[in-house]
């Protein structure tokens, strides 16, 4: 309907009355609804292409920015020449008497419609060491659907668990859509937001290994949408669990107390997805404190005084209930204990119960036990019931405790999340970001210890520092892929116009979310130093890699002369561990998790240099014969990729999703 929308406007410049008939039997038409998720997937969406240089045959748009924060010129231009810092330019989508244009190329940035092929790069920013011979996580400063694609080349099928925290659509100015904010009077609001998730929940699905899940947040505005688009996209029967989180009240609800988000949850194939359980951060540590004790000598009482120490030195870390686990019984067994007495009145569950050791006889509380007599006797045959209070209590075992499934729903308040971000980065940058211990627990269940996670809404980081706090925790080499573009909010948008600014002027980017929040959130989360130098923290063992997107022409590519640009890719699709091969020679180079062959003639002594950890050679050549004499001299235990054929190979066909 939305290029229904272009056409008409295009009619109404030749002939009004025309187009005023045409908008009337539309109407009638977008009025007809079929049972369903109903949305127009043809919306039109183009993508900004920062820092991609000006070529003939381009689309653009000129940079004039309003001081309101939209684009003063909407219109967009083919590129007919470009010459001496100047283009000429040719209005797009006008049929009849299109605008003839020169501009300056240094005011025109390249657009590219979804579906258009882009060809990606990567540039190393920054590199944080501190995880000796672990992966790096990376972040990526990048438009996600172009982040996408790229991720298509280095990890399709090859991902553990995707996390995405996307706009909520609430009719604010939270996101935008063809460089537009959506409002929430837009007649096609929610059809944008369908289009804009659809095209990125497709792509995201083919980075799902077949056991692989994704968890996308969303509050009450799309939810319902939401479940339908991920039924079709992921199947309704990969449908895994509809999460709720209450994070406290809201102060705009009429009519309940509100302030709940919501966390749904899909699988790849849910069948292959394993049982979720929720291990208890500490716990293990805690058992081994005990058993330690008690291995040393220790009686029960003096291992138990031993673990509430250790309980009262890690109380910040242990996970939420976990301190009533700090009792030890005969047995060394640890645990906490829960009522018996029943809420309901049950008069065929009122008996006494006797406590073998004492002989004390205990009378029914008034609605009866919540135990029946023979499951009363066995538990108190296994010693699993306490007689140390005013009435009988049920020993919980921490054993049994590790293995337990998690609630659907939940509550932990939000505010600590926000000054959580605050403490590390010194003052209040961001709105609402994720709570990174909530993140912990699902991220514990659904990803293995040494899996690879993407968010591609990265927004503050919340996402990476949760895997790197996971991995310090329980020693995993969890690996962080977390994409976010640099966009500005609102507010810093018109001020930063106001003042003269606009996108690309260092000012301006350096209030971006990448280069404002997510970086100097996760580099001091690292290093342990805040980005005004004060001290926050040991810091973290953990690699942490930055990256900015940048778009390479194909022929420049194929003819070896990005290399550069495409080394990044090659090193995450490797694995992301150890050094990059950052820069061509004549021969090959070998690193830690992959090698380049980039002369055949070296075949060689290259594969004389791969070593057992090497998964990837690249061998970059035109000739696929040469390429095949290669291919059969490499070891099993390294696969080959042809360069550049297997990179334009990827991304010479655009988008289907």
């Amino acid at each position: 309907m939305s290029r229904l929308t272009d056409l008409l406007a295009q009619v109404d410049r030749l002939d009004a009355g025309l187009a005023a008939d045409l908008s009337a039997e539309v109407k009638v038409l977008t009025g007809r609804r079929a049972f369903g998720l109903n949305f127009e997937r043809h919306q039109p969406e183009t993508v900004e292409l920062p820092g991609r240089p000006v070529r003939r045959g381009d689309r653009v748009r000129c940079r004039e920015q309003s001081k309101d924060g939209d684009a003063a010129d909407e219109r967009q231009w083919h590129v007919l020449r470009v010459a001496d810092g100047t283009a000429e330019l040719l209005e797009v989508g006008v049929t009849a008497e299109p605008e003839r244009r020169t501009h300056p190329v240094a005011d025109l940035i390249v657009v590219a419609g979804f579906r258009e092929p882009v060809f990606p790069g990567l540039v190393s920013t920054g590199r944080i060491e501190r995880g000796g011979d672990r992966p790096f996580h990376t972040v990526i400063n990048a438009e996600n659907v172009h982040a996408l694609q790229a991720l298509l080349y280095t990890h399709e099928g090859a991902v553990d668990a995707i996390y995405i925290d996307p706009p909520y659509n609430t009719g604010n100015q939270s996101w935008t859509y063809n460089d537009r904010y959506v409002v929430a009077d837009d007649a096609y609001r929610h059809s944008k937001w369908l289009a804009f998730m659809e095209r990125r929940l497709t792509l995201a699905r083919r980075l799902l290994k077949p056991t692989g899940v994704i968890i996308v947040a969303i509050g009450d505005d799309e939810h319902h949408r939401l479940r339908m688009l991920l039924d079709q996209v992921f199947g309704a029967e990969n449908f895994i669990a509809d999460l709720t989180w209450q994070g406290s009240g809201s102060s705009v609800a009429r009519h309940h107390a509100g302030g709940q988000d919501y966390m749904l949850v899909y699988g790849y194939a849910a069948e292959l997805v394993p049982r979720f359980e929720d291990p208890k951060p500490l716990a293990p540590e805690m058992l081994r404190v005990v058993e330690e004790a008690l291995a040393g000598g220790a009686n029960p009482a003096q291992a138990q005084e031993r673990l509430r120490e250790f309980i009262r030195a890690h109380r910040r870390e242990i996970a939420p209930g976990l301190a009533g686990f700090n009792s030890v019984d005969e047995q060394g067994r640890v645990f906490d204990t829960a009522d018996i007495t029943n809420r309901l009145h049950r008069p065929n569950l009122r008996y006494d119960v006797v406590d073998p050791a004492t002989g004390r006889v205990f009378a029914p509380p008034a609605n009866g036990w919540t135990l029946g007599r023979e499951l009363m006797a066995a538990y108190i045959e296994e010693g699993l019931i306490s007689f140390a209070g005013s009435m009988p209590r049920k020993k919980k075992l921490l054993t049994d405790y590790l293995h337990e499934m998690p609630l659907p729903t939940f509550f932990r308040a939000r505010a600590g999340a926000s000054q959580h971000l605050a403490d590390i980065l010194g003052d209040k940058r961001f709105p609402f970001p994720k709570d990174h211990e909530v993140l912990m627990r699902w991220l514990r269940m659904v990803a293995p210890a040494d899996g690879v996670i993407l968010d591609f809404f990265g927004g503050s980081g919340s996402t990476a520092e949760a895997v790197m706090r996971l991995n310090e925790q329980d020693g995993g080499t969890r690996q962080c892929i977390l994409v976010t573009n640099n966009e500005v909010s609102a507010e810093d948008a018109r001020r930063l116009r106001q003042a003269g600014h606009r996108p690309g002027d260092p000012a301006w980017e350096a209030r971006g979310v990448y280069e404002y929040v997510a970086r100097p959130r996760l580099s001091t989360v690292v290093t342990g130093a805040r980005p005004d130098g004060s001290a926050y923290s040991a810091g973290l063992h953990q690699n942490l890699e930055f990256l900015t997107l940048t778009y390479q022409a194909p022929r420049a590519v194929a003819h070896h002369r990005s290399f550069g640009e495409i080394a990044p890719l090659l090193w995450l699709r490797a694995g992301a561990r150890g050094r990059c091969i950052a820069e061509p020679n004549d021969t090959f180079d070998v690193a830690e998790a992959y090698g380049v062959l980039f002369a055949v003639d070296a075949v060689a002594g290259f594969v004389a240099a791969l070593t057992p950890d090497v998964r990837i050679g690249y061998v970059v050549t035109d000739d696929e014969r040469a390429f095949q004499l290669v291919c059969a001299e490499l070891p099993e235990h390294v696969a080959p990729v042809r360069l550049y054929e297997s990179y334009l190979a990827t991304f010479a066909m655009g988008v289907e999703a």
